[in-house]
């Protein structure tokens, strides 16, 4: 295998080896690509071994699509290179190293449901008013905080309003009872990695020695432990090089600076630069279209992207009077593209700025029958049974963890309720010990009968598997706790509707936990407790579905579709209000766009409303987002669309005085029986099998000719009855 395949700068930028390398690369400009082969590089021309080499991502979906390309180019079946997020590689040298600063090797990991139940404990300790403090304000604002490397000691000198003061007052008891708990949140995996290596020097000296190559996608988007954390394991070798672009830098509303990509050349003076122009995605309208926004943005490189796909179509901008018609268009527009171009579901995204957008988009969607995915929604490890599970599960490895122990301590219910777990939680601070250990003399807190009789169940139940994780699987534990907790037999006999769903999602977690074991050499619980605990929305994104996939901007980051809609493009909506008063944000705000716009391979359509319900409150006049106008209109394509019962869809461009229009009429309610055969502008022929309710109401179940069943509203699905 040769590097032919690279243009002539990517291959330079590949080649690259000795000393810091920084490359910028331009949207869809072959990006991992060149990380891949340059890993590829590294490694057959025998310049470092894998296990010399650490790679770092943003996703558990980038670093297995990453391992599993170079794999293909080294027709290899094992590597054995450090490849991973941020938090998933400094996780692994906290399990390794933690015990000097500490915490236990069996550490839990909060995620944001946990941190918020324990913010939630704290706030009502310190007797703070709910009124003044959400636990989601706060948590947002230790985040914060935590990304900037600000301690609860730092921000107490800073603090001025009772707001920032009870703040601070609340920091410094979460992070006393993290430590309680045996238990970090996603912000200590990278800060307490630096904690180990100023205490510890040999430890970090020892990573420094393990990893004489680093190589860092995405550096647009690292924050400032992040930035420490690469400098330091570079310190001794200098070979560092990282990939990004600045334009695509669209998280410093939780951390990451922009300066560290831009100002790499400071810190890293022999560094050679790199920059990719050349664009292997989108067509050159859209490029030009993007760059027009962005280029108002004071700071940022100069890049001046080629599209290798030609002129191609332009910008499509609708206007509609709500957020219902602004998805009645997206329809219409999306049926014209599928009949055009032969187009299938999954070649089509809806991205919007808030996840709130959604349901409008949703409602739609249904009512005509279109298959989507939606990433954002409740994640399958965050469903209440789910998260039961697995509180079990972390209790077994560590039973300091308050919060799993107060999820589960209850369910299936053996009547332990609020009062009886406060006593407990007053035991255990008077005695000084754990709360778990508190429950095995349920009598000396005076409770008495079935409450005393399920607390010492409760406790030998957790005894028995904690001192058996070492001796059985992870998948055998799992299977063996959840029978005798009593969990599938509550779900079993459960008169709930839900439950035969709950009961699924249940034997499906134990069915993941039996393909972990199986997958994976080093298959312990808490090694697939860590996994499930890092995983993000986009990592359970399935690309492969024939459906049209719904998400925010930023979960959208690094995918590409051939048609991106971009719904409520509204002053005020996109760029959000928060941000119009801050400079530094409405450039934020411009890069986001950005990355919207550079999504699309063929086609983007922008849409706004001139009134919209926001934040449940009446309807609010609207006006086009100020990032339409930074577009010169010679990209634009003004389309024209009226959603009556009879749909008037009427394009051109400007600089054309020609207009064409689609016209489709909805066939009249109560005009079906069974047996009519049927053209929908989808999905094509097919037959009516059902008929229910009536007028406005009326529902057709169909067969279409391809096996197709569909469930669809009449008024809603436009569906001509073929009399032939």
């Amino acid at each position: 295998m040769s590097l032919r395949s690279l243009n002539s700068v990517q291959r330079a930028a590949v080649e690259a080896v000795d000393g810091p390398v920084l490359i910028f690369a331009g949207a869809g400009s072959g990006k991992t690509r060149v990380l891949t082969h340059k890993l590829y590089y590294l490694v057959q021309e025998g310049l470092f071994e894998p296990e010399d080499i650490l790679a770092v991502t943003f996703t558990n979906k980038a670093a297995e699509e990453m391992k599993n390309r170079v794999m293909k180019l080294l027709n290899r079946k094992r590597l054995s290179l450090s490849i991973g997020t941020f938090h998933s590689i400094c996780a692994r040298i906290l399990r390794e190293d933690i015990t000097t600063i500490g915490f236990s090797q069996n550490f839990a990991i909060y995620d944001v449901q946990d941190q918020l139940a324990l913010i939630k404990v704290l706030i009502n300790e310190l007797d703070i008013s709910k009124n003044i403090l959400t636990p989601n304000q706060v948590r947002n604002q230790i985040s914060f905080l935590k990304n900037k490397m600000i301690t609860s000691d730092m921000q107490a000198r800073k603090a001025r309003t009772i707001m920032e003061k009870n703040i601070v007052r609340i920091y410094s008891a979460y992070q006393k009872a993290l430590k309680v708990n045996d238990a970090l949140d996603f912000d200590d995996l990278l800060l307490y990695p630096l904690n180990i290596f100023k205490k510890k020097p040999t430890i970090l000296k020892k990573y420094q020695k393990k990893w004489k190559y680093i190589l860092v996608d995405e550096y647009q988007d690292t924050n400032r432990p992040q930035f420490h954390f690469l400098t330091q394991l570079a310190e001794k070798h200098q070979n560092i090089c990282v990939v990004g672009d600045d334009d695509q830098s669209i998280y410093g509303w939780r951390g990451a600076e922009i300066s560290n990509i831009l100002d790499f050349e400071k810190f890293f003076s022999s560094c050679r630069v790199f920059t990719l122009e050349k664009n292997y995605r989108s067509t050159q309208q859209i490029l030009d279209a993007a760059t027009s926004v962005v280029m108002n943005n004071d700071r940022r490189s100069e890049k001046n992207l080629v599209a290798a796909n030609g002129s191609g179509d332009s910008i499509g901008v609708m206007e509609t009077v709500d957020e219902q018609e602004e998805a009645s268009a997206i329809v219409s527009a999306l049926e014209k593209e599928i009949k055009l171009k032969k187009r299938t579901f999954s070649e089509f995204a809806v991205l919007y700025r808030t996840n709130a957008q959604s349901r409008a988009l949703e409602d739609s969607f249904r009512r005509m029958g279109i298959p989507y995915n939606i990433v954002g929604g409740i994640r399958f490890y965050d469903r209440k049974e789910v998260k039961i599970v697995l509180a079990y599960l972390r209790l077994v490895v560590n039973l300091k963890d308050t919060i799993s122990l107060r999820r589960v301590v209850n369910f299936p219910a053996r009547g332990i309720g609020a009062k009886t777990l406060d006593k407990c939680v007053e035991q255990s601070e008077k005695d000084n010990i754990e709360l778990f250990d508190v429950l095995k003399k349920p009598k000396k807190m005076e409770i008495r009968g079935k409450q005393s009789e399920a607390l010492s169940v409760f406790y030998e139940l957790i005894k028995k598997y904690h001192s058996l994780r070492e001796k059985l699987s992870a998948s055998e534990l799992a299977h063996s706790l959840v029978e005798e907790a009593g969990i599938l037999k509550f779900f079993k006999e459960s008169t709930d509707p839900e439950a035969r769903e709950r009961l699924d999602n249940v034997e499906e977690l134990l069915t993941s936990i039996e393909e972990f074991c199986i997958r994976e050499s080093d298959a312990t619980l808490s090694r697939f407790l860590e996994d499930v605990s890092l995983l993000s929305d986009i990592d359970h994104w399935n690309d492969s579905d024939n459906r049209v996939t719904f998400m925010t901007v930023h979960s959208a980051k690094g995918l590409e579709f051939p048609v991106v809609f971009l719904a409520g493009m509204d002053d005020g909506l996109f760029p959000i209000y928060g941000s119009l008063d801050s400079k530094d944000e409405l450039e934020e705000e411009r890069r986001l766009f950005y990355v919207a716009m550079t999504r699309a391979e063929d086609r983007v359509f922008l849409l706004y409303s001139t009134n919209r319900r926001r934040m449940g409150s009446e309807n609010v006049s609207g006006i086009p987002s100020r990032f339409i106008s930074e577009i010169p209109e010679d990209y634009l394509e003004r389309i024209h669309f009226s959603s009556a019962v009879t749909r008037k869809f009427v394009s051109g461009k400007r600089e054309k005085d020609t207009r064409t229009e689609m016209i489709r009429t909805v066939t009249t309610f109560d005009d079906f029986v069974v047996g009519d055969m049927v053209e929908h502008s989808i999905f094509g022929v097919g037959k009516i099998m059902a008929l229910s309710g009536g007028g406005e109401n009326q529902r057709v179940g169909v067969v279409f000719k391809d096996g197709t069943r569909k469930k669809l509203i009449v008024k809603y699905a436009n569906l001509k009855k073929i009399t032939d």
